[in-house]
Order: structure tokens, then sequence, then C-alpha cells
């Protein structure tokens, strides 16, 4: 049988360094999220799927505004 990973905790300062990393590159490539598991003090793959997790929740409130805006736009005109 398949073991399912236990869930990975942040701390406030991992969590704020990954922030930031997120906001230089939403697509970091091996060798950075090989970096930035090394800062963070994770696994790179931790660090993949923690990305992958931000780019979701980062398009849902993209996609959000953008449906907020028109909203605003279209009852406005």
């Amino acid at each position: 049988p398949v073991r399912k990973k236990s869930r990975t905790f942040y701390s406030a300062e991992q969590l704020e360094e990954l922030e930031k990393m997120f906001q230089e590159d939403h697509y970091p490539d091996n060798e950075k999220r090989r970096e930035i598991a090394a800062v963070v003090g994770v696994t790179p793959q931790r660090i993949m799927v923690w990305f992958q997790n931000r780019r979701a929740k980062w398009r849902k409130s993209e996609k959000l505004s953008v449906k907020g805006n028109k909203k605003y736009q279209t009852s406005s005109a």
C-alpha cells in the first residue's frame, strides 16, 4: 500500500521567503527550487508542490478580480 506523505507545515519565516520568491518567479526551474529548498529547509519536491498550489491560488484570485472588474464595468455603463 502506498502511504500518503504527511502535510508540511511552514513557519511564518519560511512562508515569507517563499512568497518573496514567488513574486520574483512563478515558475522556478529545478536549480532554483533546490536553492529555495536549501534556504527554507524543506525538500525540493515540497517546494515544487508549494509553487503549484500557490500558482493555483494566484490564478483563482486573478480570475475573481477580472470577474469583479467586469461586473463593475457593466453596471456603471
